[in-house]
């Protein structure tokens, strides 16, 4: 064995092998990273934008991996409110590089609309601080007719609660292999014969739905016209981050929505069109999976839901009422009110595993102030017998009845908290509570919208 070479891996005469060799070990060293993934725990609506935003501190780099601009952030900045469904989360921090990873669907006009928003807000957004990967598949209007047809029609009886934005449609192309990709926004001349294609299945679509026919030069045109503002951020975004990350950047991998909306994992069909689970972090950015050193959930200290599906520990009564009012449950890119129930702790446990999840950030403990008593769901109820999992099956989803454990509330306040010691002891015995539940611990407690409410348990980039 060469010395100088860890135990295992033998000496191959010849320069080139040796430092192959050198080069697997300074990859293995840099792996070690804990390099981070953020994933709502939840129905989305966690709080991510804050957690990330609040993570990038530490963190060179944040990749936003899935998803298109149907889902929001909302980031309260020294009281400045920074609205974000495209643009990654570390794009308001000065010196971070942000990347839209090819696993993104990128409506093109919203992306420039996006970014002009945000620099009228005072943030710089160049070439230099925002990446586009060169795969990532586009929305185009024909996209977000379909959609929004589609869900209008109610087609089956059966609203999915779509944001009607194209995100669906355009997911459907990719994996038909008929999307327009940012890449070919730059190869104008062989533009004609990729629309064609994607318009041989749309157009007798269209016709079929009584919807109009597109034309290739109505698409080209679309295109054209939003080229020239988004190609200066194209890059081979997934070469880029592996050098970065060989060089030992710490990366922040950021997604949308929640776990329960995963296409595979989640409240099928009433689901979004992507994997939002943790491991689509490497798929949707190109980077391997062992690239991910701790995956940390986000969820609410109690549950939201946004459209349609089950949500078994709803609440339609005053309860579930002042939930809302007091955590200003609103979607940031729909304005749609929030469903909101108490939190349930076998949906939770099953994103920790479906996710591999290391830790909770639970975010607007504050928002549960002042309750008498607060409620648990530790087991479902379904056709008399107690199951602890949500059954894969939609009707059976339908039937689920919560089982509660209920647990003293307290009168302290915890807005703004920013330590153990200045949490009423009944809050904490919550919190521990609920990481008896998940099988997970409390890495973060969030207090309230601003950056510094914040309590720091672990360190997620020092695992």
């Amino acid at each position: 064995m060469s010395p100088g070479l860890a135990p295992g891996l033998f000496h191959v005469a010849g320069s080139s092998r040796r430092t192959a060799a050198h080069a697997a070990l300074e990859l293995k060293r840099y792996s070690a990273m804990a390099n981070v993934v953020v994933v709502g725990a939840q129905w989305g609506d966690e709080g991510k934008g804050k957690i990330v935003d609040w993570l990038s501190i530490e963190a060179d780099v944040v990749v936003r991996f899935q998803g298109g601009h149907n889902a929001g952030h909302t980031l309260v900045i020294d009281g400045k409110v920074y609205k974000l469904s495209l643009l990654p989360s570390g794009i308001v921090r000065s010196g971070k590089l942000s990347v839209i990873g090819n696993g993104v669907v990128v409506d093109p006009h919203h992306l420039v609309k996006e970014i002009a928003a945000i620099e009228a807000q005072g943030v710089s957004v160049t070439p230099d601080n925002l990446k586009l990967a060169e795969n990532a598949p586009l929305i185009l209007s024909l996209h977000r007719e379909l959609d929004a047809h589609r869900e209008q029609s109610s087609s089956g009886g059966t609203k999915i609660g779509t944001t009607m934005r194209g995100i669906g449609p355009a997911y459907e192309d990719k994996a038909g292999r008929r999307s327009i990709r940012v890449m070919d926004l730059a190869e104008p001349d062989t533009l004609d014969a990729k629309i064609e294609r994607l318009l041989s299945h749309h157009n007798p679509l269209r016709r079929g739905l009584g919807l109009p026919e597109i034309t290739i030069e109505a698409v080209r045109s679309e295109l054209m016209a939003v080229a020239p503002r988004v190609l200066p951020f194209m890059d081979a975004t997934w070469d880029l981050l592996d050098g970065l990350r060989r060089q030992g950047k710490r990366i922040l991998f950021e997604g949308a929505q929640g776990a329960l909306l995963d296409v595979d994992h989640g409240t099928y069909p009433f689901v979004t069109s992507s994997n939002t689970v943790a491991a689509n972090a490497a798929t949707g950015s190109g980077l391997g999976p062992k690239a991910i050193g701790y995956v940390l959930g986000i969820a609410k200290a109690y549950t939201t839901r946004v459209g349609g599906g089950p949500f078994p520990t709803e609440l339609t009564d005053e309860i579930g009422r002042t939930i809302g009012e007091r955590g200003h449950e609103f979607g940031t890119v729909t304005g749609r009110a929030r469903r909101c129930g108490w939190f349930d702790a076998v949906l939770v446990r099953q994103t920790v595993k479906t996710s591999g999840i290391d830790g909770i950030a639970l975010t607007k403990l504050d928002i549960l102030d002042g309750f008498d008593e607060i409620k648990v769901c530790v087991r479902y109820m379904l056709d008399g017998q107690e199951i602890d999992r949500l059954p894969a099956s939609q009707a059976a989803q339908a039937r689920v009845q919560p089982i509660y454990e209920t647990i003293e509330g307290w009168s302290g306040v915890t807005a703004g908290a920013r330590s153990w010691a200045d949490l009423p002891a009944q809050a904490i015995k919550y919190v521990r509570r609920i990481e008896e539940l998940i099988g997970a611990p409390v890495a973060l407690l969030s207090t309230s919208p601003e950056r510094g409410d914040t309590i720091l348990v672990h360190n997620p980039f020092q695992d």
